[in-house]
């Protein structure tokens, strides 16, 4: 993996305010329905977080169901038999039986210590049993719209990639702080973490799932996918995502190109007739616009390309 030196600013050059609305646009549009996105309520967000832990999440909602069909409240968990929780878990083949004992803890110290009514915020959260930072961090956002920036390895995959961002921990977390809207952690922390479980995986699928952060994106651009937990570099040289990404470059440097002015600029090897010529390229921005990055219009005859305004 190549070194990087950390920037004065990761994003200094992006316009974060595009960037925040893009992201939450692309959630809002067609993001996985899981059901625990559907809910607010604090118990069911914490044990669809301890289920989610080592495990798929198209696992989880059958088990997730099942376990609030049996337990549907958090006074009903304490209240059940330790050894029967710990058997619905192995019945559901979770794994790390462990999680359902400290689920079973942390119910107990709700009804108890908190008169059965959770706490709000990632810190009091943490008090609960077997609750570390990241699932206080996540039942603080996606149930009381309380929390902190989320940084799991999905994220850090993401901002990696998109923003240049340097693999330490701490700027990590200053980026993905300065990028979160005030107030907004449970709609930005699902739909960044959306992000990286479609669009950004290992391999990513930035053109079949519509990254909405391909306008900005560092390795859209350069064709370098690595991450800090993808140390080999897939083959994107030559690719057609690729060839997308410097056209996006380039746009943004130009306020409209005709197809050959900008045909040898995407490529040195253009020619408006060839195989790798202007319907070649027409094609490359048909798609281009088909996810509504760029705009293509007629003047005087010819075709004018631009970024979607």
């Amino acid at each position: 993996m190549t070194e990087r030196e950390p920037g004065d600013d990761a994003l200094a050059d992006v316009d974060a305010d595009a960037v925040r609305t893009a992201l939450v646009e692309w959630y809002e549009n067609g993001h996985r329905n899981y059901p625990w996105r559907r809910t607010d309520d604090p118990y069911e967000i914490l044990v669809s977080e301890v289920m989610s832990q080592q495990t798929q999440l198209d696992r989880v909602v059958e088990a997730w169901d099942a376990f609030l069909d049996r337990w549907p409240t958090v006074d009903d968990l304490a209240g059940a038999d330790r050894s029967d929780v710990v058997a619905f878990w192995s019945d559901q083949r979770l794994g790390y039986n462990n999680r359902a004992r400290y689920l079973h803890e942390a119910a107990g110290q709700v009804v108890d210590d908190y008169d059965g009514a959770f706490p709000e915020t990632p810190d009091r959260l943490e008090k609960l049993m077997g609750v570390g930072p990241y699932t206080a961090n996540a039942v603080a956002s996606f149930a009381f719209n309380a929390g902190d920036a989320v940084v799991d390895t999905n994220v850090k995959r993401v901002l990696y990639r998109a923003f240049d961002v340097p693999d330490d921990d701490a700027t990590f977390e200053t980026v993905a702080r300065a990028l979160m809207p005030d107030g907004e952690s449970r709609i930005w922390n699902n739909a960044i973490m959306e992000l990286g479980g479609v669009a950004c995986q290992k391999t990513p699928r930035c053109d079949e799932e519509g990254c909405p952060w391909r306008t900005w994106c560092h390795a859209y651009e350069t064709g370098d996918f690595t991450a800090p937990d993808v140390p080999t570099q897939p083959s994107f040289e030559g690719s057609r995502r690729q060839f997308r990404g410097r056209v996006v470059r380039i746009l943004g440097e130009h306020d409209g190109l005709a197809l050959d002015d900008l045909g040898p600029r995407v490529r040195v090897d253009y020619a408006p007739d060839g195989e790798q010529g202007r319907e070649w390229l027409r094609d490359l921005v048909s798609d281009l616009a088909d996810d509504g990055l760029v705009e293509i219009a007629k003047r005087d005859g010819e075709t004018i390309v631009r970024l979607q305004r």
